[in-house]
């Protein structure tokens, strides 16, 4: 004998969403609530957008922004280890290491074992990666040139002065 089946219920049809002209254009501004006292958000809201449009350009070879950070940031740094870089773009050692373990892979940087200590990798720019990251940095001018066009230059300046204030003065871990 077949198991007896219950009927499905009936689900109520829903009324059609009414929608107000604010709803339904995407750029309308939308009140944040609670988040428009938190830095943090502000910031990521931001750096989501930027990142996501860096990533997307054709000509940034499907790298992610935290590569181009890495690689600025070694190629400013010749010999710097990858725990300073990890400290340095606020990254775990973990993920630093898959950074650049893809930076290594596509020739832009090499590491060297420090001589003093052979569990230290020593991390330097190559010229491949020198001539990739002026171009890396081309490019993400030109993703953030609608941005810096909302600012002067004094208001950019400032900006600018006061993240580098922040991340010293509450990140830096030479003085925390």
């Amino acid at each position: 004998m077949a198991p007896i089946r219950k009927p499905r219920r009936q689900v109520p049809q829903r009324p059609e969403p009414v929608t107000t002209p604010e709803e339904s254009d995407v750029k309308a501004p939308r009140d944040l609530g609670v988040l428009h006292q938190i830095l943090g958000f502000k910031l990521r809201r931001i750096q989501n957008h930027l990142s996501r449009n860096l990533s997307q350009r054709s000509d940034f070879g499907g790298h992610k922004s935290g590569e181009f950070s890495a690689l600025a940031i070694i190629h400013a740094n010749p010999g710097l280890s990858q725990v300073a870089l990890a400290d340095e773009v606020g990254l775990d050692k973990a993920m630093t290491g898959l950074v650049v373990d893809q930076l290594e892979y596509d020739g832009l940087v090499r590491r060297e074992r420090a001589l003093d200590d052979r569990r230290r990798n020593l991390l330097f720019a190559t010229d491949l990666g020198v001539r990739t990251l002026d171009e890396w940095v081309r490019i993400a001018l030109e993703v953030e040139e609608p941005v810096r066009k909302t600012l002067s230059t004094a208001e950019f300046a400032i900006v600018s002065e006061l993240l580098d204030r922040i991340y010293h003065k509450c990140f830096n871990s030479d003085e925390t």
